[in-house]
């Protein structure tokens, strides 16, 4: 299957022709066919090479499709590289994509707009998938750069999808601006890696980065680290990412779990070599996950909308992958990347779920007493949580954010305090994401919901639920052979202990304060009135 490796960018590009041609042309039966079948058939092809990959034993593949131009020694081509971290992420594309595409043909059915919308949605959709695919399997600087660009357009164009909204289009010309800083800087960073090496191969770079003097080394790494912290969504560069929740939920699924935050993750990983003779850049990468993560985790417990709550645990969730890369967990990192995205397209699609059942109402104090009447949102939203606040031994999560965490405990510089950091947000992320589910699925029912949910929304949300809790433990020791050695400390040592106790106090504490069992009020009044 590996000869077939094309085939992984090419069908979801064809989706994309069919469906911008034909436009509104096509019955919506067949638009959802080509839409998710074409990413669907690519996931196929993608799991076969992949197989055929690791039975291998190679370290890497490489496919040469054509050469742009030959002019001296500069020969340009298009050229497909398949290496675990490359296989990864074409996992998390094709396969979180197309759940998130096949929720996107019910969810969408009926809430196009217009018509063409239905076919206009899942052409953009395709031309997302195909973008970030050839941003993580081109091995050229200049291919990893379209591929880059093109996922910047499409979020563009897919964030302001429902245009007759002012704000919404706001919102997409927010994001596109807001990135184009970082894209700015990276390709600055790029065309110093070219002029210093003189090739747009990314493993000849990285393979000739000895060259590369520190000062040089050092200033390219954090060039590149300002295209990721833009794309990622991670200061000073995040305030576009809340408002791109304008775009439809499977938009936002797509855009949190499969593709435009993760590149900057992919980024900084694909160019290890550079960052291992750049000790301040990593650091740098180190130093923004952190502050992203605990900003991120703060600002989440004061927001309303649902949306905007993953929005910013998405924030948080990268934040913690950044700074994994940052203190030498590079295999740790990609590992959460994986989980991360099986949980967070889970909690977006469930999400989408309840706001389609309210009648597009996003507001968690709107809702209210939806566990009885929603039961499949509910579970589904129930288990991404768990999975998101890394309840112990049961859930995804909490294997990827374990291995980051004690990794940090062990980092020779401030270590401790990168631990301090990422235990204290998740902390937070615990107390949110409770005050999140206990404020919109029980007490007083506000809003009477109607179940708005089809057969081809609850697969998705199955699959997905399934992998939120076993997609850990299930693929550990298969991504601890592929990308290396993993950081598995026994739970018996301190810091594992304290990662596992203070998620659940803040559950606990989030029951508590959010079900109105605990008055925070009388509390602080009969411990501070009388000063």
């Amino acid at each position: 299957m590996l000869e077939y490796l094309w085939l992984v960018p090419a069908l979801p590009l064809a989706g994309f022709f069919a469906l911008f041609v034909t436009e509104d042309k096509l019955p919506d039966r067949i638009v959802a066919v080509i839409g998710a079948g074409t990413v669907g058939l690519a996931a196929l092809v993608a799991l076969g090479a992949g197989m055929e990959f690791v039975q291998s034993g190679e370290a890497s593949y490489a496919r040469t499709l054509w050469t742009w131009m030959a002019v001296g020694d500069f020969s340009p081509s298009i050229t497909l590289y398949l290496d675990p971290l490359s296989l990864v992420m074409t996992g998390v594309i094709t396969g979180v994509g197309f759940l998130i595409h096949l929720f996107a043909t019910g969810y969408m059915w009926k809430d196009h707009q217009e018509p063409g919308g239905y076919s206009r949605f899942f052409a953009y959709m395709n031309l997302f998938v195909f973008a970030m695919l050839m941003l993580v399997l081109g091995d050229n600087l200049l291919v990893l750069y379209l591929g880059w660009e093109g996922v910047g357009l499409c979020s563009y164009l897919l964030i302001g999808f429902y245009h007759r909204d002012a704000e919404n289009g706001y919102a997409a010309r927010k994001a596109f601006v807001v990135t184009r800083v970082g894209d700015t800087l990276m390709a600055i960073g790029l065309f110093l890696l070219f002029r210093e090496l003189g090739t747009l191969d990314i493993q000849t770079a990285l393979g000739d980065a000895s060259q590369l003097d520190g000062g040089m080394a050092t200033a390219i790494g954090l060039l590149l680290l300002g295209g990721a912290v833009g794309k990622s969504a991670q200061v000073p560069l995040q305030t576009w990412l809340p408002d791109a929740m304008a775009g439809p939920t499977p938009v936002s699924a797509l855009i949190h779990a499969a593709t435009m935050v993760t590149a900057g993750v992919y980024l900084v990983a694909r160019m290890k070599g550079i960052y291992d003779l750049a000790p301040v850049a990593q650091f740098a990468v180190a130093i923004v996950g952190l502050v992203t993560l605990l900003i991120s985790s703060f600002t989440a417990l004061t927001q309303t909308d649902i949306k905007r709550i993953l929005a910013y645990s998405t924030m948080s969730q990268i934040g913690y992958m950044f700074m994994a890369l940052g203190v030498g967990a590079w295999s740790a990192g990609i590992f959460h990347l994986m989980t991360h995205a099986f949980f967070k397209a889970l909690l977006f699609l469930a999400s989408g779920s309840v706001i389609l059942a309210l009648h597009h109402e996003q507001d968690i104090f709107k809702m209210g007493g939806l566990w009885r009447k929603l039961p499949v949102p509910f579970a589904s939203m129930l288990i991404g949580s768990g999975a998101l606040v890394a309840l112990p031994f049961i859930t995804s999560g909490f294997y990827s954010k374990d291995a980051i965490l004690l990794t940090a405990w062990d980092h020779e510089n401030a270590g401790r305090w990168f631990w301090a950091g990422g235990v204290l947000a998740a902390f937070m992320t615990a107390l949110y994401t409770t005050r999140m589910m206990v404020v919109a699925f029980f007490g007083e029912t506000k809003t009477e919901p109607h179940d708005a949910s089809r057969i081809n929304m609850w697969g998705p949300l199955v699959v997905l639920a399934v992998l939120s809790i076993g997609g850990g433990w299930l693929t550990f020791s298969i991504l601890d052979d592929l990308l290396g050695a993993i950081t598995h400390i026994s739970h018996g040592h301190p810091a594992a202990l304290a990662t596992m106790v203070l998620p659940l106090l803040g559950i606990g504490l989030g029951i508590a304060v959010f079900s109105g069992r605990l008055n925070v009020d009388s509390l602080v009044e009969s411990s501070f009135g009388d000063a």
